[in-house]
């Protein structure tokens, strides 16, 4: 069946002369131009021109639904034209057809009862649901109305159409909301959503105030602010993504992408932008990914390895803020580092390490009192020294786990007096130039010097450790970046936590709690392994898991408090140059 959408083609015609008015023959009008060709009309599809086109009706709503449930709807991955059409009712009229349909559910059901039949469930839950709104549209408390509902599919072939019709029944269908196709009505389903305020299908549903309240469909965040940062494009409505992390309730972020997915790439940029507001930046740089950037714009870079000027001494107290319990807790982030560099040990090993930590400081005269703070913390050979004095088995073993780092490979490396302070506004810790199995040790001193550097100075900072799965595959290096996620907030730091091993970092509990603790959260290209336990975790939608999984670099999910879109980071050409030089 062939016709014209928009009108009919004029048949020429003898030009006609009326009252001084000349009528040009042949004329078209604005419709005939703009009309399509042709329509094909099949039972269950359109076909205008290219395109396919089919419209789904909704009949059926579940008991209960939630605000914002047709959110799945407006966020498909997948465009559909939706129309929803409201008809305000008489609330006399809709009274007197409630009270007939009472009556009836009554009757019926103290007839089952009389005949000993079990009243039908059904049939009671109606009845309770008329009477509550019986009472409250006689209240006023609540309006009636018709609801109609209509989605159009288009696509480019009819095996799209049809696979993309499954996928949006099954969306519906998840929600308990039955859909059936304007079967022989094709073109008036079509009609119904296009912008022309035409209601050509008529296939309505009564419902309240409430009830209706819960279609509306305001589910696109905007996350345009005034004051922060750019991070890119909305691509739910093309606003730009400007945002001030510290105006969270925390200002840590998670960058989750597989390699190549533009982690680095978001992190330099966003860098460069948190430093010409005024925010200090610290990276903790496990690839030397950051030198150039660095370099640049007058940072300073601190490449740690055998032979490095730079030390750090991992015994390290805050004698210039130091806390009440600052010995105690130094003891205590010790006993973790020494599990990471010892490996595991006993109950008793671990005791013996508690009171060698004591000892240790107590002979360069360090106690619990603050005062004494100042003076020249012990090194790591000390505590190698009192492990040997200590002239037991185990005392003997623990050292020589220890030796390694006092005279052995890697002696040097943290076995010396810290020599320099971070001062600049743009600092970068390379720890590349080590050993592997080295990285994880350094990269738990350089948080514990940073810890101290940061109470020194209260000031808005934001801390970069990349590849932090080198930290959280060790259960005491996870849970000490956990701690500093959570107390960063108070000492006005932004902790960014960026790993490619998504699923190695969200299969461990402290991985999950840095997640769950960070108040912003960007999901960039997923690889298939990790996308369905990122979907799981982060409660995805099947059009945004395959958002993850089909994007292209730079593109990705923006998550923001409650509010979350999806995004492409952009860069200006004078960013993306300075960013790609290394």
């Amino acid at each position: 069946m062939f016709f014209n959408l928009f009108g009919s083609k004029k048949n020429k015609a003898p030009a006609a002369t009326s009252a001084g008015k000349v009528v040009a023959a042949g004329l078209t009008s604005i419709k005939d131009i703009v009309a399509p060709s042709f329509i094909e009309v099949d039972f269950n599809h359109l076909k205008i021109g290219d395109k396919y086109y089919r419209t789904l009706f909704v009949v059926g709503y579940p008991r209960f639904v939630s605000s914002n449930w047709l959110y799945p709807i407006i966020t498909f991955d997948h465009p559909l034209y939706i129309s929803m059409f409201i008809y305000p009712t008489q609330s006399k009229d809709i009274l007197k057809d409630l009270k007939r349909k009472i009556a009836e559910m009554e009757a019926t059901i103290e007839s089952d009862m009389k005949a000993g039949k079990v009243v039908d469930p059904s049939t009671q839950v109606a009845l309770d649901d008329a009477l509550t709104l019986q009472a409250e549209l006689a209240q006023g408390s609540e309006r009636f109305f018709q609801f109609g509902l209509y989605v159009t599919i288009p696509a480019d072939s009819l095996e799209e159409l049809s696979q993309t019709t499954k996928e949006v029944d099954s969306s519906l269908s998840s929600l308990l909301i039955i859909a059936k196709q304007s079967t022989l009505e094709m073109e008036e389903g079509f009609k119904s959503t296009l912008p022309l305020f035409a209601d050509r299908l008529k296939i309505w549903r009564n419902m309240d105030t409430t009830s209706l309240a819960t279609t509306f469909p305001f589910s696109t965040a905007s996350l345009t602010a005034n004051e922060g940062v750019l991070y890119g494009v909305n691509e739910h409505d093309g606003s730009l993504v400007i945002f001030d992390r510290f105006s969270l309730e925390n200002a840590n972020s998670v960058i989750l992408g597989k390699s190549g997915g533009g982690k680095s790439f978001l992190v330099k940029l966003e860098v460069l932008r948190l430093l010409m507001i005024g925010v200090d930046v610290i990276i903790i740089d496990p690839e030397n990914e950051y030198r150039e950037v660095a370099q640049t714009v007058g940072g300073e870079y601190i490449s740690f390895s055998l032979s490095s000027e730079y030390k750090i001494n991992p015994f390290d107290l805050n004698a210039v803020t130091p806390e009440p319990d600052e010995l105690a807790n130094k003891i205590l982030n010790l006993h973790s580092l020494m599990r990471v560099v010892m490996g595991e040990l006993t109950p008793s090993q671990d005791a013996m390490l508690d009171r060698c930590l004591v000892e240790v400081y107590r002979q360069k005269g360090i106690t619990d009192d603050v005062e004494t703070h100042k003076k020249q913390p012990p090194l790591l050979e000390d505590l190698y020294k009192v492990l040997l004095g200590l002239e037991t088995p185990e005392g003997q073993e623990l050292a020589q786990r220890l030796e390694k780092f006092i005279k052995g490979s890697a002696s040097g490396v943290f076995n010396q007096q810290s020599n320099f302070d971070i001062k600049n506004k743009f600092t970068v810790f390379g720890v590349r130039d080590l050993e592997e199995n080295l990285r994880p040790m350094a990269m738990y001193i350089i948080l514990d010097y940073i810890w101290n550097s940061i109470r020194k100075d209260k000031k808005k900072r934001v801390l970069v450790v990349d590849e932090a799965w080198y930290l959280v595959k060790y259960k005491d290096s996870a849970e000490f970046l956990h701690s500093f996620a959570k107390r960063a907030r108070k000492y006005q730091l932004g902790l960014t936590t960026i790993t490619q091993d998504v699923e190695d970092f969200l299969n461990v509990e402290e991985g999950k709690a840095i997640l769950t603790n960070s108040s912003l959260q960007i999901l960039l290209k997923q690889s298939t392994a990790a996308v369905d336990k990122v979907s799981e975790i982060f409660n995805l939608t099947g059009g945004e898991k395959h958002f993850l999984l089909s994007g292209d670099v730079g593109e990705g999910l923006f998550f923001a408090g409650q509010s979350h879109v999806a995004i492409k980071i952009i860069a200006s050409d004078e960013e993306y140059k300075l960013i790609t030089q290394t």
